[in-house]
C-alpha cells in the first residue's frame, strides 16, 4: 500500500487532513501487519505481500470513511488496539484514552456499579485519530448512545466449527429464506475472520431482552430445519462439528465488528458488506477483501437494496410464533 500524507520513512511524525481538521500521525512507518515479502534474515525478496504500516492503516480508514461512518455514528465503540502491530500485545479499550481530543465525541454509558466513557466516531477526523492510536478494529454497539437499551441492529453471527466457509454460505442463505418468511429484510457481511454476520435493521421500539429472545427463537427454528449442520448449542463440545448460530451479541453493551473494520490477521482482511448474490459466489470467503482492495467493493454499494428504515419486530414475532 502507499503511505498517507505522513512524513517520509525517517521521521517520527506526520499529519493527515481529515475533513476540516489536520490530525497528527505518530510513528507513521511503524509496521502493524508484517508482509510476506521478507526472507528469514529480514531482507526484501521479490513478490509476496507488502508490509502494512500505521500510515497505510490511517490512509485506509480515511479513504473508507464515507462508507464506514454511517455505520458508526452515534454508537459507543470498543477499540481493538495493537500499538506494536500483530506481533505485539493487543488490548481492548472501552474508556477513552487520556489524550482524547476535545473535538471528538464521547458517550458516558451505564455499567454495573458505575459508568464507562466510550469513544463515538461521527466524523473522518475521529476515525483517523483512532487509527493513529493503532485501533485496528472497531467493535460497535448494536444500539445508539441516545437510546442504549433499544437496538437498531439485530445480528446473527454464523460461526463455523472449523475454518471452512461452505457451511457458512449455506447457513446464510437458509437464514435469509427464513427472514424473508418473517418479512424482515436482511443484509450480510463477511467478518474478515471465519464467518458471516447477517444483520436486520430495527426501529428501536423493542428492548434488548425481547430482541435477543426473538433472535434465539429464529435460530432455534433454523437449526430445526437443518439439525445435522446447524446448532444453537453454546458449549463447543456439544456442537458435534455443526455451525453455531450465535445470537449472544444481541444484548446491552455487547458489540459486533463494524462494517469495513480491519481484522488483526495476516494480510489485513476487512469485515466487508456484500450482496446476497455474492454469498453464492464460491470465490467469496470471510477474508476475501483486504485493505488493498475493499474500496472497490464498497463503491458497488452492496447494501443499497436494503431499506434504510428499520423494521418493527412485532409482526415478525407473530409470524415466528406460528413456526415454533
Amino acid at each position: 500500500m502507499s503511505a498517507t500524507g505522513a512524513d517520509s520513512a525517517g521521521t517520527e511524525e506526520g499529519s493527515v487532513r481529515a475533513g476540516r481538521r489536520t490530525v497528527r500521525i505518530h510513528r507513521p512507518q511503524k509496521v502493524l501487519f508484517p508482509g510476506s515479502d521478507r526472507s528469514t534474515d529480514g531482507t526484501r525478496t521479490d513478490g509476496g505481500r507488502a508490509d502494512v504500516t500505521k500510515a497505510d492503516l490511517v490512509e485506509y480508514y480515511r479513504s473508507v470513511a464515507r462508507h464506514m461512518l454511517p455505520e458508526l455514528r452515534g454508537r459507543p465503540l470498543m477499540l481493538e488496539r495493537h500499538p506494536d502491530g500483530l506481533d505485539g500485545p493487543r488490548f481492548m479499550q472501552k474508556n477513552i484514552p487520556g489524550n482524547y481530543p476535545d473535538w471528538a465525541r464521547r458517550a458516558e454509558m451505564a455499567k454495573k456499579g458505575g459508568t464507562v466513557t466510550h469513544p463515538v466516531c461521527d466524523d473522518t477526523a475521529t476515525l483517523v485519530f483512532l487509527a493513529d492510536q493503532a485501533s485496528v478494529t472497531f467493535h460497535r454497539w448494536l444500539s445508539r448512545a441516545d437510546r442504549p437499551d433499544h437496538p437498531d441492529r439485530l445480528v446473527f453471527d454464523l460461526d463455523p466449527a472449523r475454518d471452512d466457509f461452505e457451511p457458512v454460505r449455506a447457513a446464510a442463505l437458509l437464514l435469509r429464506e427464513l427472514l424473508d418468511e418473517l418479512a424482515l429484510p436482511a443484509s450480510v457481511m463477511t467478518t474478515g475472520s471465519k464467518g458471516l454476520h447477517v444483520i436486520v435493521r430495527l426501529d428501536r421500539r423493542t428492548a434488548f431482552d425481547e430482541v435477543r429472545a426473538f433472535a434465539m427463537d429464529v435460530a432455534r427454528v433454523l437449526a430445526a430445519r437443518d439439525p445435522d449442520r446447524l446448532t444453537t448449542e453454546q458449549r463447543t463440545d456439544a456442537r458435534a462439528g455443526r455451525l453455531y448460530l450465535d445470537v449472544q451479541r444481541n444484548a446491552y453493551a455487547q458489540t459486533a465488528v463494524a462494517p469495513y473494520s480491519v481484522r488483526p490477521k495476516e494480510g489485513a482482511p476487512v469485515a466487508t458488506p456484500i450482496s446476497w448474490d455474492q454469498v453464492k459466489d464460491p470465490a467469496v470467503t470471510a477474508r476475501r477483501w483486504t485493505v488493498t482492495d475493499v474500496l472497490e467493493q464498497a463503491r458497488t454499494r452492496p447494501w443499497s437494496d436494503v431499506p434504510a428504515r428499520g423494521r418493527s419486530l412485532a409482526p415478525a414475532r407473530r409470524r415466528l410464533d406460528t413456526l415454533l
